[in-house]
């Protein structure tokens, strides 16, 4: 990594010489006199910084991603496949090797080990795991000699992978530093050169986010395809039981684990929407300037509240709260709830950390009803209550069922307030009181520790991934195309 932090601060010392240096030879072309030129000096600077700095970020960038996938490809093809352990796969060989040549790569970089010890390192050796331990890089086991060997390759191929990069991104800069100051003269259109540049900077920018919401979609979509070729999609969608047995012989159904997913996101919208459009009402409609400026951002403070802190609030409070009423010997005297988990639990803490986005979505949008509209009803004869009701909600009716669904799609997705507050019980229930699971809760646990990506155990939460993103993205969808169907459109 510091190599390349050194080059990427060699580039922009490099661009800001450039700058200067393309400035002084537009201004030294129109002897002097800036009126002389085409553009003005900061573009003619900006064209020679920003054509040796851009090129070279971008195959940089490019490096840096690309890098690390053609070593793993070649080290992985140099492993002999009969040197593999009937327990573990190629994937998890190649883990290994990758964490060995990173913890070689530090200790050397700390002084604990030089080139030369590296290279007389024997594998089988409990050495080289004590070594490796005390510069902090654990590791399971003793070093295998495959493993070593290949971590060796590993290093080499990266460092010389690292020096080809510096020489090329280096060289690049130079060139193109070069070729836009050799062009920079008083008759050159710098500034048209510049803004096509920026353009296509803001084009690539907004090209990102897109080119990355396709690329979760389509490794989604490979492996859910995996999934579905290893496990029967009729049990996926349409059974009853989720009991997952990395044994073998799995029922994976997403039914119960929607079931809580829903039923947990009814609760908290149930909570958040009456008390979050109620606040938004009082704010926009009855509150004074000093009670709204002080009220407002405080209610907004929930928004930033990391969701651990809610779980926590979840599993320590509300829980706990709600087993002493409506469990054995509390307020009630009933048994109705067997611990501090339960749906009800994890649905009010969501719903109060929903109540800022229904609460700031809803008095952007009420705001936004014209005032003429309110004093028309006054006008009238209405009181202040009627022309709320009667007018100014009615007109900003569209945009907070546009709130609520988002709000919505914000419950589907939450996961640590549920690992805390509902438990992790997969079934059908009718009854809050009880503890559920939901999907996300469900593809974490699916996912965490020592997994075999082959397994349909493994593979079944991308499959969860993708039923949830199009569950989402369906509410989201839904939610513009009301705001923009009803939306009234005011002068």
């Amino acid at each position: 990594m510091m190599p390349t932090l050194w080059l990427v601060l060699f580039l922009l010392l490099l661009s800001t010489f450039g700058f200067f240096a393309g400035r002084a030879r537009a201004l030294s072309s129109a002897g002097g006199d800036a009126r002389k030129l085409h553009s003005l000096p900061v573009y003619y600077g900006l064209n020679v910084a920003l054509t040796g700095l851009v090129p070279a970020l971008g195959v940089l960038a490019v490096w840096l991603l690309a890098q690390p996938m053609l070593i793993d490809n070649r080290v992985s093809g140099l492993i002999p496949e009969d040197s593999i352990p009937a327990e573990l796969t190629r994937d998890l060989v190649m883990s290994d090797v990758r964490r060995v040549a990173e913890g070689l790569d530090v200790a050397v970089a700390q002084g604990a080990l030089s080139e030369a010890e590296v290279g007389a390192l024997k594998a089988g050796s409990s050495g080289i795991r004590a070594r490796l331990g005390e510069v902090g890089v654990a590791l399971g086991s003793d070093v295998r000699p495959e493993v070593l060997a290949a971590a060796r390759t590993y290093r080499a191929l990266s460092h010389t992978g690292t020096l080809v990069m510096g020489a090329v991104v280096a060289g690049l800069a130079l060139a193109g530093l070069a070729w836009s100051y050799m062009r920079t003269h008083h008759d050159y259109r710098a500034r048209n050169v510049v803004e096509r540049g920026v353009l296509a900077l803001l084009i690539l920018a907004a090209s990102l986010a897109i080119l990355t919401t396709i690329g979760i979609v389509l490794s989604m979509l490979f492996e859910t395809a995996n999934f579905f070729g290893l496990h029967d999609w009729r049990d996926f969608f349409f059974g009853s039981t989720w009991a997952p047995n990395f044994r073998g012989d799995s029922e994976l159904s997403i039914l119960p684990l929607l079931w809580g997913t829903l039923f947990i996101s009814l609760i908290a919208l149930l909570v958040s929407v009456p008390v979050g459009l109620f606040a938004a009402v009082y704010l926009s409609e009855y509150a004074g300037k000093a009670t709204r400026s002080f009220a407002k951002p405080l209610l907004e403070i929930l928004a930033g509240i990391p969701t651990i802190v809610y779980g926590l609030f979840a599993l320590l409070t509300v829980g706990p709260m709600l087993a002493d009423i409506f469990g054995n010997g509390g307020a009630l005297g009933v048994n109705w709830m067997a611990g501090a988990t339960s749906v009800l639990t994890a649905g009010v803490v969501m719903g109060i950390m929903l109540i800022p986005f229904v609460s700031s979505l809803s008095d952007d949008i009420i705001n936004a009803v014209p005032q003429s509209m309110r004093d028309g009803s006054l006008g009238l004869g209405a009181t202040r209550s009627e022309t709320v009701r009667s007018v100014v909600l009615p007109a900003a009716l569209p945009g907070i069922v546009g709130a609520i669904l988002l709000a919505a799609s914000r419950a589907i997705g939450e996961t640590m307030i549920v690992v805390m507050g509902a438990g992790a019980i997969a079934k059908f229930s009718l009854n809050p009181l009880e503890s559920m699971t939901t999907i996300t809760t469900r593809i974490v646990s699916q996912l965490t520790g020592d997994t075999d990506f082959a397994s349909p155990e493994t593979l079944v939460a991308f499959a969860l991934g993708l039923t949830l993103f199009v569950l989402t993205l369906g509410l989201n969808v839904l939610a513009l195309y009301i705001v923009r169907k009803y939306r009234e459109q005011y002068e």
